[in-house]
């Protein structure tokens, strides 16, 4: 999910929006004698200052604060490549924000740092939120995670290379369907053959390889877990799926001259939406910025293994509230921002999925803008497979991937010593879980 905007990342710089006189950074609680300060972190969705998360935010912060005068409201906005770092400094410091949104949560709920959803949201906001990402937010069958937005994955494919390579017949009414990895590899390879720069882009870098990596392990048959919520990250499926990336996407050429490990998902949207990207793994904003781009693609499930039906990947992001003395103020903030114009405004805006029963409906059925488009995506949501979130190890094991993940599919790489590695240091640190 995941618009990078990363401009601000070289300097470690944040986009602070302050609503107080304080500055950012401030960590004082009260500015007044019955006045809070609430101090809230989030991550950027934008792919480009005009469209960075910022505006959303100080909208957000300043019309709440016209119904809440006693509290003020200070967000720091950080790009996605170092937000979770951010509030883990923060919290380490014991300085942690009073609100984070970030992609993980249980790590911080296990040390006891969190309140739980029934002492933050109102009965009516807490029971909006979609089954499996209510579920997905609970650590031990507490729920401590709110779901701030949420995606699935598909096959995005630009029509004019795959039409000029032969791939696509140039009548071809119902686009392209291919079913197996087989019919996805012979594509690349045509692409290859007809000069296209990057068959397919494999963006195994930092920002979101966890995203990539469990998209290609569940079409290959397996995933982080099996069907009883257990660690299977060294399953002999995960192991098969990054040697048939190591050997026939990466070892034949076909996913360009950036090594995967080097290549960040914002490149390769941007690459895509330049004309330069066959084909590549996508979630529903680069509908918006490939549109903007004036390009044609499709968009179709991912291809498996086999060709035969997998789970697909779903992805939330996170929202949490820290025991730091705010339980009213901050409940009262997050009521808000789960009111049904907010939450359409940030989805509308960034092309992403509601995670509320009301947005769900409400999308269904819309028929203007990106929704159409997004109904595929929409579709698949209810019965995804998403990160073992709840999982207190889960954010040392996406860190992990993010480090190791694109050695394996190196020439010479070995899927099979590194996801040991990383399932070793998984089940560790999940103890009893």
């Amino acid at each position: 999910m995941k618009g990078r905007y990363l401009s601000l990342a070289a300097t470690g710089a944040a986009l602070c929006l302050t609503t107080t006189l304080t500055g950012c950074g401030t960590v004082s609680a009260l500015t007044g004698d019955n006045e809070v300060t609430l101090r809230v972190v989030a991550a950027d969705y934008g792919d480009n200052p005009q469209n960075s998360s910022t505006g959303y935010w100080k909208g957000l912060a300043e019309k709440f604060q016209k119904d809440h005068p006693g509290v003020k409201v200070e967000v720091s906005v950080y790009s996605w490549t170092e937000v979770d770092a951010k509030v883990a400094e923060m919290v380490k410091a014991n300085k942690a924000p009073d609100i984070a949104q970030i992609g993980a949560y249980a790590d911080y709920a296990e040390a006891g740092k969190l309140y739980t959803a029934d002492e933050l949201l109102s009965v009516q906001t807490e029971a909006d939120f979609l089954a499996p990402l209510a579920d997905a937010g609970k650590h031990k069958r507490t729920q401590y995670g709110l779901p701030f937005v949420a995606s699935t994955r598909l096959l995005f494919y630009n029509e004019k290379m795959l039409t000029d390579a032969g791939v696509l017949a140039k009548d071809a009414k119902g686009g392209w369907q291919p079913k197996s990895w087989a019919e996805l590899e012979a594509a690349a390879k045509k692409l290859k053959g007809n000069g296209v720069p990057t068959p397919f882009a494999l963006p195994l870098g930092r920002e979101e390889a966890q995203a990539e990596t469990m998209n290609w392990l569940l079409a290959g048959g397996g995933g982080y877990t099996d069907n009883e919520e257990n660690y299977s990250i060294d399953s002999a499926e995960n192991v098969k799926t990054l040697e048939f990336l190591r050997d026939k996407m990466v070892g034949q050429g076909l996913t360009g001259s950036v090594e995967p490990g080097k290549y960040d998902r914002q490149g390769a949207f941007d690459a895509f939406s330049r004309g330069e990207v066959g084909m590549l793994n996508g979630h529903p904003t680069l509908i918006k910025q490939a549109t903007a781009k004036g390009l044609k693609f499709g968009m179709v499930p991912m291809p498996t293994v086999d060709g035969t039906e997998h789970s697909a990947m779903g992805v939330a992001d996170w929202v949490m509230a820290f025991k730091n003395g705010h339980k009213k103020e901050s409940g009262q903030f997050l009521d808000f921002l789960y009111q049904a114009d907010n939450v359409t405004s940030f989805t509308n805006q960034y092309g992403l999925l509601p995670v509320t029963t009301s947005g769900f409906r409400a999308m269904q059925n819309a028929t203007d803008g990106s929704a159409p488009q997004l109904k595929t995506f929409l579709a698949a949501l209810p019965t995804s497979k998403l990160y073992p979130v709840g999982k207190k190890s889960w954010a040392g094991v996406s860190e992990d991937v993010k480090k190791n993940i694109g050695s394996t599919v190196k020439p010479g790489g070995q899927p099979e010593k590194v996801l040991g590695e990383i399932a070793l240091s998984a089940r560790k640190a999940d103890g009893d879980q």
